[in-house]
C-alpha cells in the first residue's frame, strides 16, 4: 500500500533543548559551519565544504525534496537561539512504507545526548504519525559513535554491505541497521 509522503506545512517537532524545523537561507552560515568542519563530513557522503555556496546548495535540495515527498530534512537547532547545530530526516520508500535516516551535528555538541534526542522525536513521527513499519541506517564500519546512537536509540545490525557506497573517489562497506516500529514502541 503506498501511502503519500508530501506534506504541506513543513512538520516543526520541539523536544525539551531543540526545535526540529526546515532550514532556511537564513541558515546558510550555521549550515557552512556543520558541514566545513572536517571532522563531520568524515564519513558523510559529503566533501568538507568550503564555500558558502554549498551550503546554499544543500538547503536548497532539502526544500526542493521535501516539495516532491521524496525527503524530509530537519534542521536541529538550540532552543535558547534557534541555532542550527545539525540535521537529520528520512528519504522515503514508499512501497514497503519505510525511511533511510540520516544525520549529522556539530563537532563541538557530540557527546551530549543531541543527536539521540533529535532522532527520537523525528522516529516518533515517522512510526507514530506516518504509519512507517522500519526505518534503515547505514554507516560506514568505523564510525564507532553513530553505531553506538543507533543501538541506543533500538536498532538491529543486519550486517555488512560490501562496497555498498560510493563517494570521495572510493567504494565503502556499510553496515546496515534496522529499527521496526514494534521495536521502536517496546524502547
Amino acid at each position: 500500500m503506498s501511502q503519500d509522503f508530501s506534506f504541506t506545512p513543513f512538520p516543526d517537532l520541539e523536544t525539551k533543548r531543540l526545535w526540529l524545523r526546515q532550514a532556511t537561507q537564513e541558515d546558510t552560515e550555521a549550515v557552512f559551519a556543520v558541514f566545513s568542519d572536517p571532522k563531520v563530513t568524515r564519513f558523510h557522503d559529503l566533501d568538507t565544504f568550503t564555500h558558502l555556496d554549498e551550503a546554499i546548495g544543500v538547503i536548497e535540495r532539502w526544500v526542493r525534496s521535501f516539495e516532491n515527498g521524496r525527503r524530509i530534512r530537519w534542521g536541529i537547532a538550540r532552543k535558547q537561539d534557534n541555532y542550527l547545530i545539525g540535521s537529520c530526516g528520512f528519504r522515503w520508500d514508499e512501497e514497503v512504507n519505510a525511511a533511510v535516516v540520516g544525520y549529522e551535528l556539530a563537532s563541538e555538541f557530540w557527546r551530549q545526548g543531541i543527536m539521540s534526542e533529535a532522532l527520537h522525536a523525528i522516529l516518533q513521527y515517522g512510526f507514530g504519525r506516518r504509519g512507517m513499519q522500519f526505518v534503515i541506517a547505514e554507516i560506514m564500519l568505523e564510525n564507532v559513535a553513530s553505531r553506538s546512537l543507533l543501538e541506543k536509540l533500538g536498532f538491529q545490525s543486519r550486517g555488512v554491505l560490501k562496497e555498498r557506497g560510493f563517494w570521495k573517489g572510493e567504494h565503502h562497506d556499510l553496515e546496515q541497521f534496522k529499527l521496526t516500529r514494534s521495536e521502536f514502541t517496546a524502547v
